[in-house]
């Protein structure tokens, strides 16, 4: 079985939002609705040891997704690639799943009472494409592809960067799946 998911390399990250708006676009993501969301960590420090960087956040594709274990339709289920995501006709509109997420990447669309989510625009890689926010993202810090087969992008981009540079959002049992990448010699991992 694969899992796809996604890798930011942070040291590269220049907090634009680009890949906001990409989202957004290719997505019809509506205002007040947010699939991917850029936060700024920091500045932490006294002058002139001030370091901040900016924080990507996304589905983390859980492994072992609590959000589809709290879906009572099964409207929120993981495909064969491993990607968490939202079948619209059977959302009830009920937000567990929104509840259950412990990183808070879940939105609820007023217009069509249904939850969203980012979905590594699956429609895109179909067809051969990278998803919106990695062909828009200037300082080409994201990456996708399947972090358990060792040849894929995402494994050899963490490899490079080293298990001492790579880090995971908080797993409370969860095992989320995207990494992010930060030297020291840009800033501290806050968790």
């Amino acid at each position: 079985m694969s899992q796809r998911t996604m890798v930011v390399d942070l040291d590269r990250c220049i907090g634009c939002k680009s890949c906001e708006v990409a989202c957004k676009q290719e997505n019809g993501v509506i205002l007040g609705c947010t699939w991917n969301k850029v936060l700024t960590v920091g500045p932490t420090g006294t002058y002139p040891n001030v370091e901040m960087y900016f924080l990507p956040a996304m589905c983390q594709e859980c492994k072992d997704a609590p959000c589809v274990k709290a879906c009572p339709t099964g409207a929120s289920y993981k495909n064969e690639d491993g990607v968490v995501l939202i079948d619209k006709e059977k959302c009830i509109g009920c937000r567990y799943c929104m509840m259950a997420c412990p990183y808070g990447v879940r939105t609820f669309n007023e217009e069509t009472k249904v939850v969203e989510k980012c979905t590594l625009c699956t429609q895109l890689q179909a067809i051969g494409e990278q998803p919106a926010c990695v062909k828009n993202c200037p300082g080409k810090c994201r990456f996708v592809g399947d972090i358990d087969d060792p040849n894929s992008d995402v494994s050899q981009v963490i490899q490079k960067a080293g298990s001492e540079n790579v880090h995971v959002l908080p797993d409370v049992g969860n095992h989320p799946s995207a990494r992010y990448i930060l030297h020291s010699k840009t800033a501290t991992w806050k968790e």
